[in-house]
C-alpha cells in the first residue's frame, strides 16, 4: 500500500482515481499530476515503482496544498468569517445552510435530525 502525503491511497485501483483519496486532489489535479510524472492513466497503484512513487510524493508535496495544511487553512477562514460576525459567518456558527439555499424546507444535512414540536397541532380547514 502505497503511502502518500499522509494518506494510504487504494493498490487495487488505478493511479488518477486513487489520488483524489488525498484531501485537496480532485480528477483535474490527478490527472494532472500523473501527466507530470509520466504515469499513464491505466496504470494500477500495485504496478508502480518505488521511484515512481518517490516522484508522485515529491510532486504534491511541493506544489500542492493537501490533507492537514489544506484543512488547516478551510478551518481558519471559516474562523475567520466568524470572528467577523457577517452574514456567513453567523450562518455557520448556527449551523445553518449558508450559500443561500432555503430552510422552510430541506436544509436537513446542516440543521440536522427534525425536532419535534410539543403540543403543536395541525390545522384542519
Amino acid at each position: 500500500m502505497a503511502r502518500i502525503a499522509g494518506v494510504n491511497i487504494p493498490t487495487n485501483k488505478r493511479v488518477v482515481i486513487s489520488l483524489r483519496y488525498i484531501y485537496g486532489i480532485g480528477p483535474q489535479n490527478a490527472k494532472q499530476i500523473c501527466d507530470a510524472v509520466g504515469i499513464p492513466e491505466a496504470r494500477r497503484v500495485n504496478q508502480l515503482t518505488d521511484d515512481e512513487v518517490m516522484k508522485l510524493r515529491e510532486l504534491i508535496d511541493r506544489d500542492y496544498r493537501v490533507e492537514g495544511d489544506l484543512r488547516r487553512e478551510v478551518a481558519m477562514n471559516i474562523k475567520r468569517l466568524m470572528d467577523m460576525a457577517c452574514y456567513r459567518g453567523l450562518r455557520h456558527r448556527r449551523g445553518l445552510p449558508v450559500r443561500g439555499q432555503r430552510t422552510h424546507t430541506n436544509a436537513r444535512t446542516r440543521k440536522g435530525k427534525a425536532v419535534a414540536i410539543a403540543g403543536k397541532k395541525k390545522v384542519t380547514k
